[in-house]
């Protein structure tokens, strides 16, 4: 995909546009809440490991359309026979790229472990987050049993053996979600920390080659040598007439004494 570049195919599950070297991935059901069905859950995984490989992306920011991030399972394709199996791949195959969860809305189940996936979670003021597997007689086995790696353990048993929803305040206050912002800042201020991401990353990459460098050759010391021999000429010259070893010395912008 050329940057800038957006897929907008009519009816695809999963949208995904280059903003520099920073990927972001819509999950496109709205109709469905951004529930995760095996057609978006497969789109997302090998969109994510896509972007793993390719040297070009930097960071991939996660974001839903509509009001909701994501409602979890489709339980309609669920009850259907669909396979779900790979659930488990968000959080026990990820991917070495940052990962930053852009949240337009709540966050339930599925999608709930699918914004854990994610290194950094960015939240809007009205989100609302939650694991009610346990309502339903289901196992929060696609990443919910490492919600206590982010935040308490007490915390984390109450969330997963309740059900009960905790809002973007409180997951700000436990430390699990990294900023909480107006809903229209959300995309904008996930940018924004990808970008920072990208630059702490192309500086790191100009430090590692200018150690390959030989001294003299590398980045921060280019422009600089010819002025301190053009500078210790000079001086040299002026410590010669004072020391009586030259007879004059002209003023000019190339100093030549006269033996």
């Amino acid at each position: 995909m050329e940057q800038g570049e957006q897929s907008a195919v009519q009816g695809d599950v999963l949208l995904s546009e280059r903003i520099g070297g920073v990927l972001v991935l819509t999950l496109n059901r709205p109709q469905a809440r951004n529930a995760l069905n095996p057609e978006l859950k497969d789109r997302l995984l090998r969109a994510m490991r896509d972007a793993d490989g390719d040297p070009d992306v930097r960071a991939v920011v996660i974001t839903g359309n509509g009001p909701i991030f994501c409602a979890g399972m489709d339980l309609k394709a669920f009850a259907a026979g669909a396979a779900f199996g790979g659930l488990t791949d968000f959080y026990a195959n990820g991917i070495a790229k940052p990962l930053i969860a852009a949240l337009n809305g709540p966050a339930l189940g599925g999608g709930f472990e699918v914004a854990l996936t994610c290194d950094l979670i960015i939240a809007p003021d009205q989100a609302w987050f939650a694991l009610p597997e346990v309502k339903r007689g289901l196992f929060a086995a696609g990443g919910g049993t490492t919600l206590a790696s982010r935040i308490p353990r007490a915390i984390a048993l109450e969330i997963g053996l309740t059900g009960e929803p905790i809002t973007a305040s409180r997951a700000l206050q436990i430390g699990l979600v990294n900023k909480v912002v107006p809903a229209d800042q959300v995309r904008p201020e996930a940018l924004a920390l990808a970008d920072r991401r990208e630059r702490a990353a192309r500086r790191r990459a100009h430090q590692e080659a200018d150690a390959r460098e030989p001294v003299g050759r590398r980045r921060g010391d280019r422009g600089r040598l010819p002025r301190r021999r053009r500078a210790g000429g000079r001086a040299g010259v002026r410590r010669a007439a004072a020391a009586g070893l030259v007879r004059e010395v002209r003023k000019s912008k190339a100093a030549q004494p006269l033996v």
